[in-house]
């Protein structure tokens, strides 16, 4: 989280999805104020889980998902998810995962 804040990823959003989800414990939820600054999300969280991914991959689709709005970088168990505001407001994950336990908020 303090890579997308480094960043200036704003609204970041940790859950715990765990008592929710087989697929991931986690849910990381930030904005970016443009394509741009998505993309740059993008290619800090990859960078800094270099281990995990493989960053030629994630930032090639980080290019083509940043047009959309939404970048979704999957870590195993935790799933990164960059958004523009407008569609961070359409998808509405917080809501949809209400159950969810928020862990943390950064404004």
């Amino acid at each position: 989280m303090e890579i997308i804040e480094d960043k200036k990823g704003e609204s970041i959003v940790l859950m715990d999805i765990s008592r929710q989800s087989i697929f991931a414990d986690y849910f990381i939820i930030a904005n970016g104020a443009s394509e741009r600054q998505l993309k740059a999300l993008a290619e800090a969280v990859s960078d800094a889980s270099s281990g995990l991914l493989k960053r030629r991959h994630v930032m090639r689709r980080a290019d083509e998902q940043a047009q959309s709005g939404w970048i979704l970088i999957d870590l195993g168990g935790v799933v990164v998810h960059l958004f523009s505001p407008a569609q961070r407001k359409h998808y509405n994950l917080e809501g949809l995962w209400k159950e969810a336990k928020i862990l943390l908020r950064v404004q």
